[in-house]
C-alpha cells in the first residue's frame, strides 16, 4: 500500500515545529510520544488487508501523524501466526535501528484506542515517488534495504513501500511479513543480486552480530517480539550474508510481490 505520509507539529506552536524536518526533533522524543501520547483515531488508511489507521499522536508540547496497526485487525495469513503482524513490525524497526540503518520510521508497540498495536510515525513523503521512479537515484539506500529485507526474510517489498520523504531521505514501511523461519523473501529490489555488499555495508552487518551475542535491552526487547526460532534463523541469515558478501539471488519460487506497487 502506498501512503502519502503528513508532517508533525507542536500541539502550542504547531506553524514553528511543523516547518522543521524530522531529524530536527530527536529519534528518542518521537518515540517517547508515540509510546506516551494520547492517541485519537482520524480514520481507516484504504488498501490495506488489515485493518490499519491513521491516528494523531499529542502530549502537553508536541503531536504528530502515525500509523496505528491493532493487533486484533490483522487478517488471518496461513503461513504467520495470528496476532504477530504487530510485533514484527517493531522488530524490523529495532533490527533496522541497531543496523545503524534509519529508514524505518520510528516505531512502538502499544495499546491504543483498539488494543495492542504497532504506531510509527507518519512521514511527509512525495505522493508519486516510489522505488521504481527513483531507483537509479538512491543506490546506497536501496542496497540498505535489499540487505535489510533479505536478513529479514522480507515476505513482501513492493515497490510502493520505498518512499522518499519531502526532504529527499528513503523510507522503508510495511515490514509486517518479516522474520519467518522458512525462506520467503519478495521483493523488488533486485537490481544488486549477485553483486559484493559494499565493505561499510559487511561493516554494519558484523557489528550487528556482535550485538546480537550481548544480552543487553535491545536484543532481550527483540526476542521477546520473536519467536526463540525466529530469532535463531535470524542470526543465519545474518551469518550466510557475512559470510557470501553478496547480494543474495532469487531463490526458488516466486521471488517478487504482488502486486509490484
Amino acid at each position: 500500500m502506498t501512503r502519502d505520509h503528513c508532517p508533525f507539529g507542536s500541539a502550542q506552536h504547531k506553524q514553528s515545529v511543523k516547518s522543521r524536518p524530522v531529524e530536527a526533533i530527536a529519534v528518542d522524543r518521537i518515540i517517547a510520544l508515540l509510546a506516551q501520547g494520547e492517541m485519537e483515531v482520524l480514520g481507516l488508511l484504504p488498501g490495506s488487508s488489515n485493518y490499519t489507521f491513521l491516528t494523531a499522536v499529542r502530549d502537553a508540547s508536541l503531536q504528530c501523524l502515525a500509523v496505528y496497526k491493532p493487533q486484533r485487525g490483522e487478517s488471518p495469513l496461513w503461513d504467520f501466526p495470528q496476532g504477530t503482524l504487530c510485533l514484527r513490525e517493531v522488530a524490523a524497526y529495532l533490527v533496522s535501528q541497531a543496523l545503524g540503518w534509519s529508514f524505518i520510521p520510528p516505531t512502538v508497540l502499544r495499546d491504543g484506542p483498539h488494543g495492542l498495536g504497532s504506531v510509527q510515525l507518519f512521514i511527509e513523503a512525495e505522493p508519486e515517488a516510489h522505488y521504481f521512479t527513483f531507483r537509479d537515484e538512491h543506490v546506497p539506500e536501496l542496497q540498505q534495504i535489499a540487505l535489510f529485507d533479505c536478513l529479514t526474510n522480507n515476505a513482501d517489498r513492493k515497490g510502493g513501500h520505498c518512499l522518499r520523504g519531502k526532504d529527499g531521505h528513503i523510507w522503508a514501511v510495511d515490514n509486517a511479513l518479516t522474520f519467518h523461519t522458512d525462506y520467503k523473501l519478495r521483493t523488488v529490489i533486485w537490481d544488486f543480486a549477485g553483486q559484493p555488499i559494499p565493505e561499510e555495508l559487511l561493516r554494519d552487518l558484523a557489528a550487528f552480530r556482535e550485538r546480537l551475542a550481548q544480552q543487553n535491552l535491545p536484543v532481550e526487547t527483540l526476542a521477546k517480539l520473536l519467536a526463540a526460532e525466529e530469532m535463531e534463523a535470524l542470526k543465519q541469515r545474518l551469518h550466510a550474508l557475512l559470510k557470501r558478501a553478496t547480494f543474495p539471488e532469487p531463490g526458488p519460487g516466486r521471488h517478487i510481490p504482488w502486486p509490484l506497487i
